[in-house]
């Protein structure tokens, strides 16, 4: 009885022994430093917590606020055909592919080796084959080999897992992708109906501006007018048709660039028409903003997952420091000498199986290494979730007061178009009637055509504000829907026995 005993202790001291060893190599300390922020524990504004209790996230269609049916057609033709969504969607197939790899090695692996030599001895009175001097035999084997690792400590699953998280993250940055490609179209297309706005401006000062000459040649003809007046109504006509012309370029150019988003030639950004932009009701914010903004932006998300993936490999490095068991075995046949297929024959049949046990003893400090490196880029990672995190309310608030504020200056830019028109109407009448001079009139149009301007490039602003302010809470892309949860992402502990 005390013999079995004795035996069945064996292996257990065996394991013993080898953590003993193992135990010549410690981590002395190393560990992560870095602790990621609470959401809801960064302080807000007045501008985030005045937003409407009773708001919601935009929808995954946000543009269609903007009542353009061929913007939404443009976005959907280019998230199908862009080069950067189709980038974006090749590293998420690589990612997969890599967390394939990393899981494939916690399964049971088997391969095949067979070979078939004709092998000629040699004939050596001194070293000689003995019986086999002078002749040719058959030296054939075939073999499989078997091998599976136990994983005792984990480094094959948290590799798995690891591989796992950085494919989430990647899915994350694919849908970070798509957001900024709505975005820059968007945004180009807002700068097409701008440019497309101004140059009705343009148009419409030309026209004022020949109606001037006409009325200035009128008098003169009259009499009561001079050649000083109609050279002044002459002057500016030149450079307002070269600013038509400018616009015609950038019209152009901002075609070309949609074109190039949605991964098309310039032929396809030529077809595309006036921009018929609108916006009616202001988007609201959620009352819980910052602990939905974590679950609600393509970054936020693709930063915690990077998080969640150093915390495997956190994991994986600890496992560096303990004994590696597998159990590996084969099964074969070999034969020298004989026919060409006689090594299949029963009598030939070996095999092996048994543990295979490596652990470290000294590695000039690469487990030391490994696990420092592993810990910093855990560090690493958990900062740039924080400043992430940090970044994406700053931009909230930013977005918010700009939008507050276009939706102000909007209201004094139409006041003041409207006063401008009115002063330029009075001085008009009063040249028609003689009571004043070209030099009021052309006054009172470049003022007109100022404020014009203004007018319209608020426009412009509120509705990239608008853009902008989606494009921060998300994009309702649902990036949500996949977020690791706290004990994923926080740092692992250092087992005691590598204290």
């Amino acid at each position: 009885m005390p013999r079995r005993i004795s035996r069945a202790l064996q292996p257990l001291s065996v394991l013993a022994l080898t953590l003993a060893i193992s135990g010549c190599i410690g981590t002395g300390g190393i560990a992560p430093q870095g602790k990621a922020l609470e959401a809801n524990s960064l302080a807000t504004d007045a501008a985030i917590q005045s937003a409407a209790q009773d708001a919601q996230w935009p929808t995954a269609q946000w543009w269609q606020a903007y009542g353009d049916p061929q913007l939404s057609r443009w976005i959907d033709r280019a998230v199908q055909g862009s080069p950067s969504m189709a980038m974006a969607a090749a590293r998420v197939r690589q990612a997969k592919a890599m967390a394939g790899v990393a899981e494939a090695a916690q399964a049971l692996q088997i391969n095949g080796e067979s070979t078939l030599k004709r092998h000629n001895w040699p004939t050596d009175q001194f070293y000689g084959p003995g019986d086999l001097a002078n002749s040719t035999t058959w030296d054939n084997n075939a073999a499989l080999g078997f091998s599976y690792a136990l994983d005792l400590w984990g480094r094959e699953s948290n590799a798995t897992e690891r591989a796992v998280d950085m494919a989430h993250m990647t899915v994350a940055e694919a849908r970070q992708a798509q957001l900024e490609l709505q975005n820059n179209i968007v945004r180009v297309y807002i700068e097409l109906s701008l440019h497309y706005a101004q140059r009705d401006i343009v148009e419409a000062t030309l026209t004022q501006q020949e109606q001037i000459l006409e009325l200035a040649q009128k008098r003169l003809d009259g009499g009561i007018g001079t050649h000083f007046e109609v050279s002044q109504a002459q002057t500016p006509l030149p450079e307002t048709h070269r600013q038509i012309d400018a616009l015609d370029e950038e019209i152009a150019l901002s075609r070309n660039q949609l074109a190039a988003l949605a991964g098309f030639g310039p032929g396809e950004g030529a077809q595309l028409q006036r921009p018929t932009l609108s916006l009616g009701a202001a988007l609201k914010l959620p009352s819980t903003l910052p602990a939905q903004l974590l679950g609600q932006r393509p970054d936020v998300v693709a930063s915690r997952w990077q998080v969640a993936a150093q915390a495997r490999g956190i994991d994986v490095a600890h496992a560096g420091f303990y004994p590696n068991v597998d159990l590996v075995g084969s099964l074969g046949y070999m034969a020298t000498g004989g026919g060409a297929l006689e090594f299949l024959t029963g009598k030939k049949l070996n095999y092996s199986v048994g543990p295979a046990i490596s652990l470290p003893i000294f590695d000039g400090g690469r487990l030391r290494s490994e696990l420092g490196e592993a810990s910093a880029g855990y560090d690493i990672a958990v900062a740039r979730y924080n400043q992430t995190l940090v970044n994406a309310l700053k931009n909230i608030s930013d977005q918010l007061i700009r939008r507050e504020s276009m939706d102000k200056q909007q209201t004094f830019a139409a006041e003041s178009v409207a006063a401008a028109q009115k002063t330029y109407d009075i001085a008009m009448i009063a040249y028609q009637r003689g009571l004043t001079d070209y030099l009021n009139v052309l006054n009172a149009q470049t003022l007109l055509f100022k404020q014009q301007q203004v007018q319209q490039q608020v426009q412009a602003a509120r509705l990239s504000a608008h853009a902008e302010l989606v494009t921060a809470l998300g994009g309702g892309l649902g990036a949500g829907n996949n977020v690791p949860n706290d004990s994923q992402t926080a740092a692992p502990t250092t087992p005691s026995l590598l204290r």
